[in-house]
């Protein structure tokens, strides 16, 4: 039961449908909200393309988690029956369930994206609150009548908000969806299939592009060995695009997201952020009881507002004007232990109040247990092996480990003259 009554036009994926549900919740507030978010901060100073928002990239990881959910159900609905005692009724439950998880599971982000999450508040535990959480308080208390009361849901499948956010909260109520989790949050997520691409169109690169076809085509259910049940996979045919797909996230990481001009703008609104939330502590409020409203009314508008009238001190001025610090010194992207070294001698010679030190520290891929699985044939048994088995350039994928140093424009030449470079 695919009902789509309303059709959005997008550039990355076509035409997206939605049915009277979709459709209510997109056009509640909360849903609204996203407009005014950024999807990739300040990267438009670098890329000027880089204007879209989460609202459009929620709509495109709804349309990509489909894809990905049919395409299982097309392939395993054996297993589905046999192991998950699954009917005809339930995959078109739990298909609902999936989509509006993945169109509400970015309701949380603050203003600008994940250049916010620098000023979250920390939790009782000593950790720091993360988007997800937000949005799984955002669904609840501003959605949840929405799913509760709506006919669509009540007539077809009593869906309960707690059921929808299980499948991205970071503390997680209901078990019933173990399953399906991996679609909205995993290595191989509809999350970042379609930032890959949107990313990628926006700021006119092609580093993101991937063969999500393919991708697509090949997915299924592998059996997990060590705990039982299953994992989402890939038939050993599509190892070529789920490598396809991992390159493009190292690229798209090391062109644009670490963008050594890109990732100091972050800095700068971070240090900006500071400033206009300090009498609130120089964080944003938490999204617990009554404070998430107040967080909930903090958006790009309301961040660019406070930039005008001088409240982000020198490093919101720095913003506006496009004054921002410059990068005197970076090791290579993996760098050796001698490299370290000489970073560290570098730092040491400069003026520690003059100086901004950032690392780009990522691993483009997790190993063992949260590896990718692949479906391969041993003597006609089908056997799930990790993706690292199977793929040389999954292998090679190190751990980018590069680190930079920026110092004001007033100060780089001294700098450059104390480092000795020219």
């Amino acid at each position: 039961m695919h009902e789509n009554k309303y059709t959005f036009r997008d550039p990355v994926h076509g035409f997206i449908g939605f049915n009277d549900l979709e459709w209510d919740i997109i056009n509640s507030p909360a849903f609204q909200r996203l407009r005014r978010i950024r999807q990739l901060a300040w990267t438009d100073y670098v890329y000027p393309g880089a204007m879209h928002t989460r609202f459009e990239h929620s709509m495109g990881v709804c349309h990509i988690a489909s894809r990905l959910f049919d395409a299982i159900i097309k392939r395993n609905m054996g297993v589905l029956r046999s192991d998950y005692n699954f009917m005809d009724s339930g995959i078109d439950r739990q298909r609902q369930i999936i989509r509006l998880a993945a169109l509400m599971h970015d309701l949380g982000h603050g203003p600008f994206s994940h250049a916010s999450e620098e000023v979250f508040p920390e939790k009782s535990e000593g950790k720091k609150f993360v988007h997800e959480d937000y949005s799984a308080h955002i669904a609840t208390s501003m959605i949840g009548d929405i799913i509760r009361n709506h006919s669509y849901n009540t007539n077809n499948f009593g869906i309960s908000i707690d059921q929808i956010t299980d499948i991205f909260s970071p503390t997680s109520k209901e078990t019933s969806s173990v399953l399906w989790k991996e679609i909205i949050s995993g290595q191989m997520d509809a999350d970042r299939m379609d930032y890959l691409l949107r990313d990628s169109y926006h700021c006119g690169v092609s580093y993101g592009r991937y063969d999500l076809d393919r991708v697509v085509d090949t997915l299924c259910l592998c059996e997990d060995s060590e705990v039982g049940g299953h994992l989402v996979g890939v038939e050993e045919d599509g190892i070529h695009a789920v490598e396809g797909l991992l390159i493009a996230r190292f690229m798209m990481f090391t062109q644009v997201y670490f963008h050594k001009t890109r990732v100091i703008f972050d800095h700068h609104y971070e240090e900006a952020l500071k400033s206009i939330l300090a009498v609130d502590g120089g964080h944003f409020p938490t999204p617990i009881g009554d404070e998430l409203r107040k967080y909930f009314d903090w958006d790009d508008w309301k961040v660019q507002a406070e930039l005008r009238l001088g409240n982000g001190g020198e490093h919101g001025t720095r913003l506006m004007n496009r004054d921002h610090y410059r990068l005197v010194y970076s090791t290579p992207e993996i760098p050796s232990a001698q490299e370290l070294e000489k970073y560290d001698e570098a730092v040491a010679k400069l003026a520690p109040e003059k100086v901004v030190l950032k690392d780009a520290r990522k691993s483009w891929y997790k190993f063992q247990k949260e590896e990718i699985r692949v479906q391969t044939r041993t003597n006609g048994n089908a056997v799930a092996v990790p993706l690292a088995t199977r793929s040389t350039i999954v292998n090679g994928l190190a751990t980018v480990n590069q680190r930079s140093i920026y110092v004001p424009q007033d100060y780089r030449q001294t700098a450059i003259k104390i480092l000795g470079r020219s």
